[in-house]
């Protein structure tokens, strides 16, 4: 069993000293999580943020959308062996890969095996922190790509990041998804005696001319009063932007869901206490 961990949140959103760490996050798949993830990112650069992106989901569709395809085959050590032997946790630094818009820590076909290491691990949940801890002073952002199920992977994320952003779909089944998310959540801070911050809700790929999408967006909008909430729109440019590598930032500049993400970019920022950019 882990051993409950103090109630340090590194997270703080009025130190910016410390990394803003973010997971973007829902247990439920299909949701368009890597491409709210991978935007989110290009919008933070944008802003002149450092920012360093882990791919922490086993299927690797983050170190492809960022044509990173090649090293999901990697030889070791990976990320898998990051997570799972506590002698190789600082070798998460030889892991970073240059990107034009972030640093990535790329997955691998590796972490297909990785939950049931991490079951047997002493510290379970705090793997990942502990791993971060040797390239966090490097970065303004830590942005975590998720899996999409609930486990060890989930748990790492949300204590090592203590803050998640929401993305799902403008549909009925999000209902359910929120619910079972939000349990799993609510257990792991109890557990851990921590905070999890709820940042922001992204209402992605919507169709408006649907109408279970408009009246789903009225109802997290209602569900989620106070939290951020923002409404991404099924858009063809933002799947060709990840076909090529990169967010619309880069590759669809001209895409008109940009002003969403850099909102989201703008406010993440707001919440985290960085200082306006100055031209």
């Amino acid at each position: 069993m882990a051993e409950p961990a103090q109630p340090d949140n590194p997270s703080q959103p009025d130190n910016p000293s410390q990394p803003a760490k973010l997971a973007v996050t829902n247990q439920k798949g299909g949701v368009g999580k890597t491409a709210v993830a991978i935007n989110v990112a290009g919008a933070l650069n944008e802003r002149g943020r450092d920012v360093l992106f882990v791919d922490l989901d086993p299927q690797g569709n983050a170190t492809e959308n960022l044509g990173m395809r090649e090293l999901y085959d990697s030889d070791p050590p990976t990320l898998f062996d990051v997570l799972t032997e506590p002698d190789k946790r600082e070798t998460i630094v030889d892991l970073v890969e240059s990107h034009p818009e972030m640093d990535v820590v790329p997955s691998s076909i590796d972490m297909t095996a990785v939950e049931p290491e991490l079951t047997l691990s002493r510290r379970s949940g705090e793997q990942l922190h502990l791993c971060l801890q040797y390239v966090a002073d490097d970065y303004d952002y830590i942005i975590v790509d998720c899996p999409p199920f609930l486990g060890n992977l989930m748990d790492n994320a949300l204590f090592a990041t203590r803050n998640v952003l929401i993305p799902a779909l403008a549909e009925d089944t999000s209902k359910r998804a929120f619910e079972l998310l939000f349990d799993h959540v609510d257990s792991l801070a109890a557990d851990y005696e921590i905070a999890v911050n709820e940042r922001g809700v992204v209402v992605n790929r919507i169709d408006v001319r649907k109408t279970q999408a408009n009246e789903m967006i009225d109802w997290v909008n209602n569900a989620f009063e106070g939290t951020p909430v923002w409404e991404v729109r099924e858009r063809a440019a933002i799947q060709r932007a990840l076909k090529n590598g990169g967010s619309i930032f880069v590759e669809e500049p001209e895409c008109d869901q940009l002003d969403v993400f850099s909102s989201i970019a703008t406010n993440l920022d707001e919440q985290f206490g960085f200082a306006e950019v100055t031209a």
